[in-house]
Order: structure tokens, then sequence, then C-alpha cells
């Protein structure tokens, strides 16, 4: 089993690879940021964002891709911009139900059998949250599990 994992800054990711003893396929791992935009806090709806996760293995392999909580909890992560916290999630769906987590507290992880695999990233911050104007950022960890 090899874990790849990959850390974001302000949704800015950066692959690192964890290497072990050879096997039969070799993956990597890039990633596009999720960008929300600018956030209105009187807008009562959704700011929603995506991004994507992109493995491309030397040959057909089988993987799981887990998301760390960042700053929060799988069931609220946060943004923050010094004491500032800004709620929002990442999913797995486009209609933003299943969270993307590593599988406890009610999130999910995602299966993939491929050679190339690229997933979206769905986001979602929540609405009408009263926040300082700033940049705001988490750091989220992804980890693919092959």
């Amino acid at each position: 089993m090899k874990r790849i994992t990959t850390t974001a800054a302000g949704f800015c990711l950066a692959a690192a690879l964890v290497c072990s003893p050879a096997e039969a396929a070799t993956c990597d791992i890039s990633t596009q940021s999720v960008n929300f935009g600018s956030y209105d806090t009187l807008d009562p709806q959704p700011l929603d964002g995506v991004g994507s996760i992109a493995v491309v293995c030397d040959a057909e392999a089988q993987f799981t891709i887990s998301l760390s909580s960042g700053s929060g909890t799988y069931p609220a992560r946060r943004l923050t911009s010094g004491a500032d916290e800004l709620e929002y999630n990442l999913f797995t769906d486009a209609s933003r139900i299943l969270i993307w987590g590593d599988g406890s507290a009610g999130s999910v992880t995602h299966t993939a059998s491929a050679s190339t695999e690229i997933e979206t990233i769905y986001g979602r911050i929540f609405p009408r949250q009263n926040v300082s104007a700033g940049s705001y950022a988490d750091t989220i960890i992804v980890t693919i599990v092959y």
C-alpha cells in the first residue's frame, strides 16, 4: 500500500510522495485549487466553488482518495483569517450532500480504479456568516492510498 500526501495551504496544493518498496503501479497526483472568489455576508445563497484532484498511474490501480478535516471538523470545516472563521465544506457530489473526508464523522472517501482519474472537489461556503473582510484559507491534506 502506498500513500501520497498533498497539503493545501489556502487550497494551493503541492504534492509530496511518501515512497515504499516497489509495487506494480506508480502514481502521481496533481491538484487544482478550490477558489470561491468573493463572499457576500448578506447573500442568502451559499457560495460554491470547484477544484480537482488528478491521479495518474503508470498501470491500472485501485485507489482511495481521502481529505483531512482541515481547521475544523468534517461536519464544519473552517476557513480562517486571523481570529475570524468562515464555515465551509468539501463534497464528492455536485449536489453537495456527501462530505469528502476520511470515512469518519459522517464523511465519505472516493474509490476509483483507473490509470488516469480526475475527480472534482465541490466546495461550499455557507450563507449569511458575519465575518470581517479579509483573505481566508485552510489547510487540507489529500491522501491517496493504492
